[in-house]
């Protein structure tokens, strides 16, 4: 069924971080009913709103690193392709950051 898809190790961790932040964000909903804020997204948002925003945020920062690590490598003189890694990391931090201040 899912023979098309390549699982690597980062993919593999990627899926596993965002199902474990779902079941986290659901605990969390249970013991501790969330509100609405503001922060500097233009809307006022959820916990469960700004986590959507940030995953969707993430996915997207994964595909053009994805997309431009040819280039990365072309514009940096770099031996080799990027990691995916890096993209992992960097998508998990802006996620941090739109659920911290979004």
């Amino acid at each position: 069924m899912f023979d098309w898809m390549v699982w690597t190790t980062p993919v593999a961790v990627f899926f596993s971080c965002i199902a474990l932040m779902l079941v986290g964000m659901t605990v969390w909903e249970f013991k501790s009913p969330t509100t609405m804020r503001r922060g500097w997204l233009p809307i006022a948002t959820t916990r469960g709103d700004r986590l959507f925003i940030g995953l969707l945020s993430a996915a997207y920062l994964n595909l053009v690193f994805i997309g431009l690590a040819g280039k990365f490598q072309e514009w940096l003189g770099l031996q080799a392709e990027p990691s995916i890694w890096v993209s992992f990391v960097l998508s998990m931090l802006l996620l941090a950051l739109v659920m911290r201040k979004g």
